[in-house]
């Protein structure tokens, strides 16, 4: 008994020596084609940020990317740094003869130039780029504030565990395509959204956002997880329906679309794409399942 004793502490305390080592992190699906072939597709929500702990991800789905045929992501991580430089250019620029910069107010300008300056961002060049390409890169400064790096993303891991073995990587969208979406807002909404990243960022709430969805990734809590949904359906604010609208519900039915003609091609693939896609009732999962597809959540 004395000896069984001391086998469970040393494995509890090995366990707890190293922590997240097989953790789940933020949702898995399996997909199956009903009808067919009977392919199988593995649905992973990743973000697109993160920390040293958060890997290795647990078993299951680091097994789906070693035997899958491919692995389909957003974007490829592994895209030149100076392509997606050149999109941003492309897809952000202000429009010639459009409302610019100096006519903000000298309060609101000196806010910008210090939420500019935290994100790393020389607050002239900056003034190229439309304002709801800079209030995204404002967001994304709230989640490097907390320690979380773009280069520790789960997509960017998946990418590199495939590429360790014979699983093809796969690109979904182009960094063009996604960078276009803020286009869609027109020129006034761009601005109360540069406004309201501004506001949220005074007000801690931008900070607090930004931990509370990684928080929610990092532990698989899928009771966080579907308040964050709920909310987000909530959100009258033009942040929120951008996100809602244009980010999400309008990017879901080509992803889905591209997704099941994935399953009918190869069986044994694996999808991973931002968590926020994967949740509600015309996320991706959804549509896969309206689509005729037979869809489990596993965690």
């Amino acid at each position: 008994m004395r000896l069984q004793k001391f086998v469970w502490m040393t494995c509890l305390l090995w366990l707890i020596a190293v922590p997240g080592w097989t953790a789940e992190r933020g949702a898995l699906f399996k997909v199956t084609e009903v009808s067919g072939k009977g392919h199988t597709q593995y649905l992973f929500g990743t973000m697109h940020v993160g920390l040293p702990a958060f890997y290795p991800l647990e078993p299951r789905i680091v097994d789906a990317v070693k035997k899958a045929s491919t692995l389909a992501l957003e974007i490829d991580p592994a895209e030149p740094p100076a392509q997606m430089a050149q999109a941003m250019l492309r897809q952000g620029m202000i429009v010639p003869g459009g409302a610019g910069y100096e006519r903000m107010d000298a309060a609101r300008h000196a806010q910008l130039d210090a939420a500019l300056k935290q994100a790393g961002v020389d607050a002239e060049a900056a003034r190229v780029l439309n304002p709801a390409m800079l209030a995204a890169l404002i967001s994304l400064s709230q989640y490097q504030k907390l320690g979380y790096r773009p280069d520790l993303s789960a997509d960017a891991w998946l990418a590199q565990l495939a590429r360790q073995g014979k699983t093809r990587v796969l690109a979904l969208e182009t960094v063009d395509s996604q960078l276009g979406q803020f286009n869609k807002l027109s020129r006034a909404e761009q601005w109360d959204f540069l406004n309201e990243s501004l506001d949220n960022l005074a007000s801690g709430d931008e900070l607090e956002e930004a931990r509370g969805l990684v928080d929610a990734w990092a532990n698989a809590d899928r009771a966080a997880l579907e308040a964050l949904a709920s909310r987000a359906e909530e959100d009258s604010s033009v942040s929120g329906k951008f996100m809602r609208e244009v980010l999400l519900d309008g990017r879901n039915g080509a992803l889905a679309d591209k997704l099941a003609a994935l399953i009918k091609r190869e069986d044994r693939t694996v999808a991973a794409i931002g968590l926020l896609h994967l949740l509600g009732k015309r996320g991706v999962p959804a549509l896969l399942q309206a689509k005729g597809y037979r869809v489990e959540r596993v965690y």
